[in-house]
């Protein structure tokens, strides 16, 4: 059984699992922090004892000596310790871009491998409500999001969080006046960080949200082109489009002026501290209390303190972002499938098909009751059909049967065990399914039949096309059994979409049958294919047809008439006739409407 987890345990997880590799990148960015601290010395020592002819302090005597024998030799060895000083600041860049770049994209991976498998655990019911292009946002593009906080946000704020301590360590060791005026200037500039982050976190949200509103708009319309076309409406999708565009242009027009605006009075405070540094350090040097080495090293600290600062606007708002998207990935994970797999569930290879449903109601979280209080019994190998108006619960029979959901009340057995008893993917193996909707993936043809049993030898994937009178039109195919059929298998006839759906069922040798009038869209060639490989299929096998046709019921063992969620009448087509009730008028109505057309 697969335990539900959080996105909190997800990134818990993740990073007790890397935490070698987050040591290690966090050495390489103390290393980056030492070699950008200890850039500016050699201008210093260039300036201060080699240009000015300043007294050497003893540390530097190894440097003094080497001075007094040439002073370009010296001048040469020094300016050789810029290039090893960027070698290895070089380094532990790329070490740690390295490090954290994988840690944040295998990050992504797994959350991507558990959104998935948690949304296939959702009921139905909630993908219902849910928009598709919503879903593919969060998966897609909020995931991403977080990739890039802690592939590229990350490693800048790890670096210049470091970088800042160190330099400011560096300035009050220097001149502790000047560390205090640069100090001063700190609190505006945090306070602009703050206020960004706050408010760009929510501009991001709505910006996501808008985001996943054009990619469902964009799915709806393009699954359904050819509908749009047939009705002349792509002036009207496309005016639709650019209003649900425009709502996101807005939010990233407003994402952007708050991110220039931050920039730009985190440069206006830079430069004014820049220009009390400069002007109080001049002075002081020409009082005598400091050299020009010292001014000059403190700017070149303050230039690298300052342009971390800078940089910390536009991470706060990749931070407020990752927020954002963080909180909608944890909507997901938040929503919990309603009812878990039983840990011992029995697995089953077969079934008798004896069904029963005793006293079993059901809704869909809306208070209208879809089923109220049905009960019935089938027999092992019977073939029952369902029937009634649209909307009486002959599919949410089908759907309880396949566990899609829970009963509110009662209960549902096959063979005598309550179906919450069995492992349900065992169960549902058991079972196979033809709808009226044939469902087809953008893949091959072999695929597509073996879908329900990966494992099957291609003479089992072409004996179940034989059977179900597919083989015939897919040797004609360009490439047979690997041709790559269109999404949804748009690119054959709807007969033919069908006789491969009926394959699929076929090659699973299911225990049970459960067709959804799979003849209803087709034309009468496929119709009659269709209708002798199920005689062949069903053989000793249950079988339940949903049918919104009612000829052909008269060989059914049973016939089960549902009105508003409940059986009204059940029993033989013949007898159904003769009691002149709710299965009569259907019958006679749909004759009628026959003979009008």
């Amino acid at each position: 059984m697969r335990t539900e987890v959080t996105l909190r345990e997800i990134l818990r997880e993740h990073f007790r699992a890397e935490r070698w590799s987050l040591a290690a990148s966090a050495l390489c960015a103390v290393g980056f922090t030492l070699s950008e601290l200890a850039s500016p010395w050699p201008l210093k020592i260039i300036f201060d004892y080699i240009l000015l002819g300043r007294s050497w302090p003893e540390s530097l005597s190894f440097l003094r000596a080497l001075a007094d024998a040439s002073a370009t030799a010296a001048v040469v060895v020094i300016s050789l310790a810029l290039l090893v000083i960027a070698a290895f600041r070089g380094l532990f860049a790329y070490l740690q871009t390295y490090l954290t770049s994988r840690i944040g994209h295998e990050l992504v991976y797994r959350l991507r491998r558990e959104l998935f498998a948690h949304l296939q655990q959702l009921s139905l019911s909630f993908h219902v409500r849910a928009r598709t292009g919503e879903l593919l946002t969060k998966v897609v593009g909020d995931t991403t999001a977080l990739r890039d906080v802690f592939t590229e946000s990350a490693i800048n704020f790890s670096s210049h969080l470091l970088t800042v301590t160190g330099t400011f360590i560096v300035m009050f060791t220097i001149n502790p006046r000047l560390a205090a005026l640069v100090m001063a200037t700190l609190p505006v500039l945090f306070y602009s960080l703050f206020f960004v982050y706050r408010r760009v976190k929510a501009t991001a949200r709505r910006q996501r949200e808008r985001e996943g509103q054009v990619a469902s708009r964009l799915y709806e319309v393009l699954s359904a082109l050819h509908l749009v076309r047939a009705y002349a409406r792509e002036r009207h999708e496309q005016e639709h489009f650019d209003l649900v565009s425009s709502r996101m242009l807005e939010e990233g027009v407003r994402m952007a002026r708050l991110e220039a605006a931050s920039a730009r009075a985190v440069e206006v405070v830079s430069a004014a501290g820049m220009a009390a540094v400069v002007l109080y350090g001049a002075l002081q040097v020409m009082e005598g209390r400091m050299l020009p080495g010292d001014v000059l090293v403190f700017t070149a600290y303050l230039a690298s303190m300052y342009k971390p600062l800078r940089n910390l606007a536009k991470i706060s708002t990749q931070f407020s972002k990752a927020m954002a998207s963080a909180e909608r990935i944890g909507e997901i994970f938040a929503t919990e499938p309603e009812f878990h797999e039983d840990p011992h569930g029995i697995a089953v290879d077969s079934l008798r098909g004896e069904i029963a449903f005793r006293d079993v109601s059901f809704d869909y979280g809306d208070g209208k009751g879809v089923l109220k209080n049905v009960s019935f019994e089938i027999q092992a190998g019977e073939r029952i059909a369902l029937v009634g108006a649209s909307g009486a619960g002959k599919s949410t029979i089908a759907s309880l049967l396949l566990r899609f959901y829970e009963p509110q009340r009662g209960e549902i057995l096959i063979d005598g065990i309550g179906i919450e008893h069995y492992d349900r993917e065992s169960l549902r193996r058991q079972i196979g399914v033809v709808l009226q909707e044939s469902i087809l993936f953008g893949a091959t043809i072999r695929e597509n039949i073996a879908y329900g049993k990966p494992d099957a030898k291609q003479s089992e994937i072409e004996a179940a096309a034989r059977a179900a009178h597919a083989h015939e039109f897919i040797v004609k195919l360009p490439d047979g059994y690997e041709t790559i059929i269109g999404e949804r298998g748009s690119t054959l006839s709807g007969g033919e979409r069908q006789r491969l759906c009926l394959a699929r069922a076929m090659l699973k040798q299911p225990s049970l049958l459960l067709l959804d009038e799979p003849t209803s869209a087709i034309d009468s060639e496929s119709t009659a294919f269709i209708h002798e490989a199920i005689e062949n299929l069903r053989r000793g096998k249950t079988m339940i047809v949903i049918s919104h046709q009612f000829a052909g019921l008269e060989d059914f063992d049973q016939i089960l008439v549902l009105r508003d969620g409940e059986i009204v009448e059940r029993g033989t087509h013949a007898a159904l006739l003769a009691g002149g009730g709710y299965y009569s008028d259907l019958c006679a109505h749909q004759e009628s409407t026959a003979i009008r057309s």
